[in-house]
Protein backbone atom coordinates (compact mmCIF):
# COMPACT_ATOMS: atom_id res chain seq x y z
CA UNK A 1 0.00 0.00 0.00
CA UNK A 2 2.98 2.34 0.44
CA UNK A 3 3.58 2.19 -3.34
CA UNK A 4 -0.09 2.90 -3.95
CA UNK A 5 -0.04 5.95 -1.68
CA UNK A 6 3.17 7.14 -3.32
CA UNK A 7 1.58 6.72 -6.79
CA UNK A 8 -1.53 8.66 -5.68
CA UNK A 9 0.58 11.47 -4.25
CA UNK A 10 2.73 11.52 -7.39
CA UNK A 11 -0.28 11.78 -9.72
CA UNK A 12 -1.93 14.46 -7.61
CA UNK A 13 1.31 16.44 -7.35
CA UNK A 14 1.94 16.19 -11.11
CA UNK A 15 -1.61 17.33 -11.90
CA UNK A 16 -1.41 20.35 -9.58
CA UNK A 17 2.08 21.25 -10.86
CA UNK A 18 0.94 21.12 -14.50
CA UNK A 19 -2.12 23.18 -13.63
CA UNK A 20 -0.05 25.87 -11.92
CA UNK A 21 2.50 25.84 -14.77
CA UNK A 22 -0.09 26.66 -17.44
CA UNK A 23 -1.93 29.14 -15.20
CA UNK A 24 1.31 31.02 -14.44
CA UNK A 25 1.22 34.66 -15.61
CA UNK A 26 4.58 34.17 -17.37
CA UNK A 27 3.04 31.43 -19.52
CA UNK A 28 -0.01 33.45 -20.54
CA UNK A 29 1.49 34.66 -23.82
CA UNK A 30 3.41 31.45 -24.55
CA UNK A 31 0.64 28.85 -24.53
CA UNK A 32 -2.39 28.71 -26.79
CA UNK A 33 -5.83 28.69 -25.19
CA UNK A 34 -6.55 25.26 -26.69
CA UNK A 35 -3.33 23.76 -25.26
CA UNK A 36 -3.99 25.38 -21.89
CA UNK A 37 -7.56 24.05 -21.89
CA UNK A 38 -6.36 20.55 -22.86
CA UNK A 39 -3.97 20.46 -19.90
CA UNK A 40 -6.42 21.99 -17.42
CA UNK A 41 -9.22 19.64 -18.49
CA UNK A 42 -6.99 16.57 -18.22
CA UNK A 43 -5.63 17.70 -14.83
CA UNK A 44 -9.18 18.21 -13.54
CA UNK A 45 -10.12 14.78 -14.88
CA UNK A 46 -7.16 13.15 -13.09
CA UNK A 47 -7.88 14.95 -9.80
CA UNK A 48 -11.59 14.08 -10.02
CA UNK A 49 -10.65 10.46 -10.77
CA UNK A 50 -8.43 10.36 -7.67
CA UNK A 51 -11.24 11.86 -5.57
CA UNK A 52 -13.65 9.11 -6.70
CA UNK A 53 -11.22 6.16 -6.67
CA UNK A 54 -9.74 6.05 -3.18
CA UNK A 55 -9.16 2.30 -3.40
CA UNK A 56 -7.54 2.29 -6.85
CA UNK A 57 -4.55 -0.01 -7.23
CA UNK A 58 -1.09 1.26 -8.14
CA UNK A 59 -1.36 0.06 -11.77
CA UNK A 60 -4.65 1.96 -12.23
CA UNK A 61 -3.06 5.11 -10.79
CA UNK A 62 0.01 4.64 -13.00
CA UNK A 63 -2.32 4.37 -16.01
CA UNK A 64 -3.95 7.69 -15.09
CA UNK A 65 -0.49 9.25 -14.69
CA UNK A 66 0.56 8.03 -18.17
CA UNK A 67 -2.64 9.41 -19.70
CA UNK A 68 -2.08 12.79 -18.06
CA UNK A 69 1.57 12.84 -19.15
CA UNK A 70 0.47 11.87 -22.67
CA UNK A 71 -1.53 15.10 -22.89
CA UNK A 72 0.84 17.38 -20.95
CA UNK A 73 4.32 16.34 -22.10
CA UNK A 74 3.96 17.17 -25.83
CA UNK A 75 2.45 20.58 -25.01
CA UNK A 76 5.06 21.43 -22.38
CA UNK A 77 7.87 20.22 -24.67
CA UNK A 78 6.51 22.42 -27.47
CA UNK A 79 6.26 25.32 -25.02
CA UNK A 80 9.89 25.05 -23.93
CA UNK A 81 11.11 24.41 -27.48
CA UNK A 82 9.41 27.65 -28.56
CA UNK A 83 11.05 29.41 -25.61
CA UNK A 84 14.42 28.11 -26.78
CA UNK A 85 15.32 25.49 -24.23
CA UNK A 86 14.49 22.31 -22.44
CA UNK A 87 12.55 22.55 -19.21
CA UNK A 88 14.87 22.74 -16.19
CA UNK A 89 15.09 19.44 -14.35
CA UNK A 90 13.40 17.54 -17.17
CA UNK A 91 9.79 18.50 -16.45
CA UNK A 92 8.01 21.39 -14.78
CA UNK A 93 7.27 20.59 -11.18
CA UNK A 94 9.44 17.47 -11.14
CA UNK A 95 12.26 17.00 -8.70
CA UNK A 96 15.54 18.51 -9.95
CA UNK A 97 17.33 15.97 -12.11
CA UNK A 98 14.23 13.78 -12.38
CA UNK A 99 13.38 12.08 -15.63
CA UNK A 100 10.67 13.85 -17.65
CA UNK A 101 7.28 12.91 -16.29
CA UNK A 102 8.69 11.62 -13.00
CA UNK A 103 6.88 13.04 -10.04
CA UNK A 104 8.67 13.52 -6.75
CA UNK A 105 7.38 11.26 -4.03
CA UNK A 106 8.94 13.36 -1.29
CA UNK A 107 7.21 16.21 0.49
CA UNK A 108 5.38 18.43 -1.95
CA UNK A 109 3.84 21.82 -1.44
CA UNK A 110 0.45 20.38 -2.41
CA UNK A 111 -1.96 18.40 -0.28
CA UNK A 112 -1.08 14.82 0.57
CA UNK A 113 -3.28 11.75 0.51
CA UNK A 114 -3.47 9.73 3.70
CA UNK A 115 -4.44 6.07 3.82
CA UNK A 116 -7.90 5.68 5.32
CA UNK A 117 -9.14 2.31 6.49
Amino acid sequence: TKDRISARNGLESYAYNMKSTVEDEKMKDKISESDKKAILDKCKEAIDWLDHNHTAEKDEIDHQQKELEGVCNPIITKLYAAAGGAPPGGAPGAAPGAAPGAASSGGSAGPTIEEVD
